[in-house]
């Protein structure tokens, strides 16, 4: 065990707690595979107790007033802003962020924070008419009690700052499954919390592996709504749990989104939107535009401009900001991108750049004359790789950026408003960026898609749905 790597516990009713067998769980750096942490190893028992506290804290929690989870609020975002660094070193050693995606993230967390201050008061209802005289007929909104929370790798501060926080805001308690690959900073931000000044319990962290106890947590029934970020598949599954129990449930999903630049785009700007777009957290992001269509017109120039900034973005120290390119999160996925790479050329791709590893880092890299044969047409990599399509005229490319089991993010470039609007209509996505990449969000919008990337949406408005049930009250006067 590396000399400097850290023991961690579950964190349950404001301490760290071992796993209730012993086990332990190893969190890697991805840059070497070096160990950076053990956590305990949850079980089924864990995840009962912290679901179970969790429940006894939303009794009280619940009661709480609008002027203490606003002031907790406040000062959870005012804590993370103090220790900001601490935040993006876990980001960067222990999930192979470069220094300015970690940065970046921190920054969005702490606005996040801030953002769920406003659900507070926003936990209400309405008067209605009545069809009765004499009756005063209302609604308002009650927090739905315990919810489950399960963050991914590759945004987990995002994820728990936006999520867990909107969450408190309402009034519910919650229970934090992160990625088995990104414990700690689950961990240290259930910690940041606890100094904030948030009741024991009203947030609970269990580490562990999501396929040993991921059940355990969304079936509970003491969990009355479910938010998961993941892979399709894992979501599918939790959709189908969530089912059989009424659940209320929020999945954010995959994606293989779409990037259309026409002949009137400005080059220079779309260029760097499909760098963006594409290479931010070496293109493990949901919001990834991983497939480029761009007009005949302007194909050569374009691919031409990409490549070369493409074969450029630095692959140095992860505190270096000039580094674009970090490390591939796990083994697996490694092998996946390895995958995808060498099957399209054996079936005739061509590499415009990239395609060669620096040790867990994969370079940048650009896909041309990709067919429906090869893995990286349809499935989602998950990696630092693009396909670059040629397209010739509006309709033919509004056919093939929906051709896609996905409908997450999309985005197009181009100076002519109407085409832009009917790409907007068209698409079939969630989000739609004109003239700005895919790879986009903010606290307050409705963030999710449809088909295999998801249901529902995230965002303060949509968690305020999500965290709270809406009750109809009549009081009879005469």
């Amino acid at each position: 065990m590396a000399e400097d790597a850290m023991v961690m516990g579950h964190w349950i009713a404001n301490e760290s707690v071992p796993a209730s067998d012993g086990g332990v769980l190893k969190s890697l750096n991805p840059l070497d595979d070096s160990l950076y942490a053990e956590v305990a190893d949850g079980t089924a028992d864990d995840i009962d107790r912290a679901v179970r506290e969790a429940h006894a804290a939303f009794l009280a929690y619940k009661e709480t007033t609008t002027t203490e989870r606003e002031a907790w609020l406040c000062k959870a975002a005012e804590l993370l802003e103090q220790r900001k660094e601490e935040f993006i070193a876990i980001l960067i050693n222990e999930g192979g962020s470069t220094r300015r995606k970690a940065e970046f993230e921190t920054n969005k967390s702490i606005g996040f924070i801030r953002a769920a201050v406003g659900i507070v008061r926003q936990v209400s209802g309405k008067t209605l008419p009545s069809d009765y005289p004499g009756r005063i007929s209302m609604t308002w909104r009650a927090p739905r009690g315990v919810v489950a929370v399960i963050t991914p790798f590759n945004v987990p501060l995002i994820k728990a700052s936006r999520l867990c926080a909107n969450a408190l805001a309402t009034g519910s308690t919650a229970v934090l499954l992160p990625s088995e690959e990104h414990p700690v900073l689950a961990l240290k931000f259930a910690e940041l919390l606890k100094d904030a000044g948030f009741p024991s319990n009203a947030l609970n962290v269990v580490t562990g592996n999501g396929y040993k106890i991921g059940d355990c947590l969304t079936a509970h029934p003491l969990i009355k709504s479910v938010t998961f970020t993941g892979s399709t598949v894992v979501g599918k599954h939790i959709q189908q749990l969530c089912a059989i129990n009424n659940k209320h449930v929020t999945l954010e999903l995959g994606g293989k989104n779409p990037l259309v630049i026409m002949d009137d785009a400005n080059l220079k700007d779309a260029v760097q939107g499909a760098v963006r777009g594409v290479f931010m957290h070496q293109g493990q992001a949901c919001v990834s535009s991983s497939r480029v269509y761009v007009h005949e017109k302007v194909f050569p120039a374009f691919v031409e401009m990409y490549v070369k900034v493409v074969s450029n973005l630095g692959m140095g120290d992860l505190n270096d900001p000039d580094t674009i390119i970090g490390p591939v999160i796990s083994e697996r996925q490694r092998q996946r991108i390895k995958l995808h790479i060498e099957d399209a050329r054996e079936k005739g791709a061509s590499v415009a750049t990239g395609g060669t590893w620096d040790g867990n880092r994969c370079a940048a890299t650009v896909l041309l004359n990709v067919n429906a044969e090869m893995k990286a047409f349809r499935e989602e990599t998950f990696g630092p790789v693009v396909c670059v399509y040629i397209f010739s005229d509006f309709d033919e490319v509004m056919k093939e950026a929906n051709d896609s089991n996905y409908g997450l993010s999309s985005a197009i470039y181009t100076s002519n408003i109407h085409r832009a609007m009917a790409y907007a209509k068209g698409i079939e996505a969630g989000m739609v960026h004109i003239n700005s990449p895919s790879i986009t969000d903010e606290a307050h919008v409705p963030f999710g898609g449809v088909g295999d990337s998801g249901f529902g949406r995230e965002g303060t408005e949509a968690d305020l749905e999500a965290f709270t049930e809406l009750k109809w009250v009549t009081i009879q006067t005469d």
